[in-house]
């Protein structure tokens, strides 16, 4: 008997209909006889409508004007406790309409919201992360023959308050109960049939993956693949946890996640990823001396906003322009703080776009290949689409362009690198006619 985790997204259960197809796939688990928990999102579209009438909802500030809650889900202030307490009950409605449909079938189960696992996260409202889990209530409810049926992207903390996960956090929820509960395998079910090498939408010949590393899953998910979030894949790896991805639509096998580079060939691309929801700001003319770009980032470390590419030029009249991007919900807050940043610092200025796409090509084949970023750069140059940042890894390049040649950079670079080919071909040399 295998103890398996399902994980069902807010497609895969976004009308009553999915529901019951939802409790018809685990019904049919359970009557393999493996032991099933169950972590679910909510609905389609309801923390949408959730966050949209938070917005709705106006605030006195502590001057006296009125102001809007935040539309992010990692809002700061006054607001931030009452939208996690809000934004929490879209997945309670999932487990329980779950586990009535689970019944129905006659499979007994049982639903948890997160404080009643428990599980244990910090106290950074709409990105907390998880900190602990006591899985003891949970076994025992599987000793005596139940599904249990967990709210994903939330959790609780020390002082009792709930807390949510941020966007995509259920994928966390349930990577991170597989490991507390050292299941035998944690599955995502999603709309789509496993990992691709590409957007299926952008480029419709991209192919499905068998199988891919957990380091390069790891990077596809950090640049912008929508399949997993991070931090479920940082916690798949880090607690070695069996990770596959399934689509509840339809039957197949999925894409095998794996911790361990297998003795075959790797290909030397394993997918492309992009975020077309990026933005860069600039802080121009700032003193060429120590310490300066601490005073520049700690003050966007603290506003919890994460920076990603890094670009730094230094003049000739001894000051330096640095450069980073950040996500574009964020660009607002990262302007104004950088604004006051360059007040204090004496520099010249601040810029800004807020129209930043970000591609990038992963795969642990670059790492013993040259040659890889050049023919990226001279596919993008080919198409006329300019270069404004690059970042690398041993595994990765990634690049910013305007947004508006997303989808024919993805599509360029897919068919240059033969992405649609079998694993084995080398994607430097043409594929066969």
């Amino acid at each position: 008997m295998a103890l398996v985790v399902e994980k069902y997204g807010g497609t895969s259960v976004g009308t009553l209909d999915r529901i019951d197809a939802v409790a018809d796939r685990v019904a049919r688990s359970r009557g393999a006889g493996d032991d099933i928990v169950v972590v679910v999102s909510a609905m389609a579209g309801e923390t949408d409508r959730l966050l949209d009438l938070a917005h709705n909802i106006k605030l006195e500030s502590g001057d006296g004007r009125e102001e809007k809650v935040a539309r992010s889900t990692a809002t700061t202030g006054v607001a931030a406790r009452e939208l996690d307490v809000l934004l929490s009950t879209g997945e309670q409605v999932t487990i329980a309409l779950l586990v009535l449909a689970l019944h129905s079938k006659g499979i007994q189960a049982k639903s948890y919201t997160g404080a009643q696992v428990p599980i244990q996260t910090d106290s950074i409202y709409g990105k907390a992360r998880i900190l602990d889990i006591d899985p003891a209530n949970v076994r025992t409810d599987l000793e005596t023959g139940k599904v249990v049926v967990i709210a994903g992207f939330q959790g609780v903390d020390v002082d009792g308050n709930i807390t949510t996960l941020g966007r995509g956090g259920t994928d966390t929820t349930a990577v991170a109960m597989a490991a507390s509960l050292q299941a035998d395998e944690c599955r995502i079910y999603t709309d789509v049939e496993g990992v691709y090498t590409a957007d299926p939408r952008i480029v419709p010949n991209a192919r499905r993956l068998e199988r891919i590393t957990a380091e390069e899953m790891l990077e596809l998910a950090s640049l912008g693949a929508k399949v997993l979030q991070t931090r479920s894949v940082e916690f798949a790896g880090k607690y070695h946890v069996p990770l596959r991805v399934l689509s509840s639509f339809v039957d197949g096998p999925g894409t095998l996640i794996t911790h361990e580079v297998g003795d075959m060939e790797q290909p030397l691309i394993a997918g492309i990823a992009y975020n077309g929801d990026e933005a860069k700001l600039t802080i121009r003319g700032v003193p060429d001396q120590p310490g300066v770009a601490s005073r520049i980032f700690g003050p966007i470390s603290k506003a919890h906003i994460n920076v990603d590419m890094i670009i730094q030029n230094v003049g000739l009249d001894q000051t330096t322009d640095l450069t980073f991007t950040v996500k574009r919900d964020e660009y607002e807050t990262a302007r104004s703080i950088l604004t006051q940043v360059a007040e204090d610092l004496g520099a010249h200025d601040v810029v800004g776009d807020n129209t930043l796409a970000k591609i990038s090509i992963v795969g642990v084949g670059m790492r013993s290949h040259a040659g890889i970023a050049s023919t990226m750069f001279e596919v993008l140059a080919n198409e006329g689409i300019n270069i404004e940042l690059i970042s690398t890894s041993e595994i990765k390049v990634s690049v910013g362009i305007a947004d508006k040649y997303l989808e024919l950079a993805v599509r360029s670079l897919h068919k240059e690198f033969n992405l649609d080919t079998t694993p084995l071909e080398d994607p430097l040399e043409p594929a066969e006619s």
